[in-house]
């Protein structure tokens, strides 16, 4: 019924990505230091990244140099980090509950940026006669009882000696301040099933979505993957590459900064609210007043980049080669709503970048030139490479 959505839509508005005010800072606050001790941006989760860069090696290897879509496959390899983090797991990229999850996210995703959500978010009372809205709204309900489902699991085996993830975190939390007779906190069951719902999906969609960009763009540009090639080759050799390898790889940094700027794949950040009067290049905007900060307009500024609509890796080299850090880069957004998972998904792709480009060279499928690979993007709250297939061709 119009009701029970309507109802639903305000219930979404807990958790992280789309709350406001002390409930907001609390759960952000909790997210980032609960997520740091769990090692998010440190050696432990190296540790698991580097697992799971083999888990897909193997599926890229049983494509055999042939054509395939690696869209799913690296999803759920994005998908297993942020599931360790939040539930202490991973899952087979067979297993039907993580194709489910991923799948659904995915396609959330994609209709958040459609044009008639985007007319929802104008004329709210439009929503039930807007299928995308209603499709969006069931996706919203199936990804609730999944996460109840896992939540409920992980409760029945919860101790506060021993904790195992973000939901364990929370739960212990929660416990502890009711014990202690606190009422109203911010630690209630909406919170942590959004909070866990928003930090699977955007760990999932983001990270997953900048690789597939990242070696479109090598399959496109081979002189490039040469020269990464390259420089990992005589660098790191065989082994296994390290977060602190990066420092040696300026040029393998410049091409992952440079294919996250040219993908661009938050164009929109999502909404921020003025802390006070401003006027802003000849305009009074009011304290108070939802701004939605366009990411687009920095990471393609002509003034900013010497070649912004070209894909350019010197835009984060100087002139002897070293990597520099660049002002206008800001794929994660910018100011107190920046995306808290910035350091894990930074670290996931470069391991998963470099751990592919030594194993494999990416080329168009046979009768497809380079010039013939499509760069448009699926535009969705987020913009995804349009569905395409890639060889990936074994180097050893």
């Amino acid at each position: 019924s119009t009701e029970e959505h309507f109802e639903l839509f305000v219930r979404t508005l807990q958790g992280i990505l789309f709350s406001n005010g002390d409930s907001w800072k609390e759960m952000r606050r909790f997210a980032l230091t609960t997520l740091r001790d769990f090692g998010m941006g440190k050696r432990i989760s190296e540790g698991k990244i580097i697992e799971e860069c083999n888990y897909l090696t193997e599926e890229f290897e049983q494509h055999e140099g042939k054509a395939f879509n690696n869209t799913r496959a690296i999803n759920y390899a994005s998908s297993n980090i942020i599931s360790s983090l939040m539930f202490g797991k991973r899952f087979e990229y067979k297993d039907p509950d993580l194709q489910t999850m991923v799948e659904r996210d995915h396609e959330t995703i994609h209709l958040t940026g459609s044009v008639s959500i985007l007319i929802y978010n104008i004329f709210p009372w439009l929503g039930p006669c807007l299928k995308n809205w209603r499709y969006l709204m069931k996706n919203v309900e199936d990804g609730i009882v999944d996460a109840k489902r896992i939540i409920a699991d992980l409760k029945e085996t919860l101790n506060p000696e021993t904790c195992r993830c973000f939901v364990d975190a929370f739960l212990t939390r929660k416990q502890s301040l009711e014990e202690s007779g606190i009422k109203d906190s911010h630690y209630h069951d909406d919170n942590l099933i959004y909070s866990v719902t928003n930090l699977f999906a955007a760990g999932t969609d983001t990270t997953g979505n900048s690789l597939q960009w990242c070696l479109l763009f090598m399959a496109k540009y081979p002189h490039i993957q040469d020269q990464v090639q390259e420089e990992l080759s005589r660098v790191v050799g065989s082994r296994q590459v390290r977060v602190e390898d990066r420092k040696n790889l300026p040029y393998t940094d410049a091409v992952i900064h440079e294919s996250q700027r040219m993908a661009n794949i938050v164009p929109m950040a999502i909404p921020h609210k003025t802390s006070q009067d401003i006027t802003f290049q000849g305009y009074f905007i009011k304290e108070g007043t939802t701004v939605l900060p366009l990411l687009t307009s920095v990471l393609y500024d002509e003034s900013e980049w010497e070649s912004p609509h070209t894909f350019n890796p010197s835009h984060f080299l100087d002139g002897e080669g070293n990597f520099i850090r660049r002002d206008a880069f800001m794929p994660f957004s910018a100011g107190r709503r920046a995306c808290p998972g910035e350091s894990l998904a930074r670290m996931e792709l470069f391991l998963f970048f470099t751990s592919l480009l030594q194993h494999f060279r990416f080329t168009p499928p046979p009768g497809v030139t380079e010039d013939e690979l499509d760069l448009t993007p699926v535009v969705g709250f987020t913009l995804t490479p349009s569905p395409h297939e890639l060889c990936a061709v074994s180097r050893q």
